[in-house]
């Protein structure tokens, strides 16, 4: 199993597209060399284009005998410098990391200022309007539960159910111009994280009122929340497996 944190900036998202540079793709192709046999590796999700992370996590099989924690050692020699393996280990031949039960963490960040800051201009969302933090955070506690988010996920998603878990999210000011939404849960619709953002965005903005989220949720109307926040802003923290 593998541990991998990622700039998603100049990468169609992670999973594998003929023609295109995909982290699974680069993942693949790097262990199919360093072993000399066909590896294709197996993420616990799909991040889209744009969309960094910090501890995503894929599984592969092999008949090589170098160490499972070896692997981040031999494989980073050779990855590009926006990817690196963080921590690799050997586990049961049975997991699978979309067969367990989980939680899933999602940074969403915002540069609140009146310019933007191009130091971190790839990895957060430039808003120069005024926020009102304090409601955002009243907002972001509607979230939390078990709920049909079918009113937080684009189009394009097909699924069996839009029915998911939210346990915690929260809205953090680490300085005065940043704004950190954490969002965990047990899994997440497409674009559903960067909906939420945008939500929680127009709160701030005064477009939408805290109390008015349970009623935008229960709608389960795509056209009631917020728009959908760029993927730059965009990371994946990590699994609780």
């Amino acid at each position: 199993m593998l541990t991998v944190a990622y700039d998603g900036t100049d990468y169609s998202g992670w999973q594998y597209q003929p023609g295109k540079a995909t982290i699974e793709g680069v993942l693949n192709r790097e262990l199919s060399r360093l072993l000399e046999e066909e590896i294709k590796v197996i993420g616990a999700s799909r991040t889209d284009a744009g969309v960094h992370a910090e501890g995503a996590v894929a599984v592969f099989d092999t008949s090589s005998r170098i160490p499972g924690e070896k692997f981040s050692y031999a494989l980073n020699q050779s990855l590009p410098d926006d990817i690196v393996v963080r921590k690799s280990e050997e586990v049961a031949n049975d997991f699978h990391p979309r067969r367990v039960e989980s939680r899933k963490t999602y940074r969403y960040s915002i540069w609140h200022d009146t310019f933007p800051m191009p130091t971190n201009s790839r990895y957060t969302y430039w808003v120069y309007t005024k926020l009102d933090v304090n409601a955002m955070e009243q907002a972001a506690e509607c979230f939390i539960g078990e709920y049909d988010f079918a009113g937080f996920c684009s189009a394009a998603a097909d699924v069996e159910s839009t029915v998911r878990t939210i346990y915690d999210m929260q809205v953090r000011c680490p300085d005065e111009h940043r704004i950190d939404i954490y969002v965990t849960g047990s899994g997440f619709l497409y674009n559903m994280v960067r909906i939420i953002a945008g939500t929680l965005i127009e709160v701030g903005e005064g477009k939408i009122l805290p109390g008015d989220i349970p009623g935008i949720i229960g709608s389960l109307d795509r056209s009631k929340a917020g728009k959908t926040a760029p993927a730059k802003g965009l990371t994946l923290i990590g699994y609780n497996l």
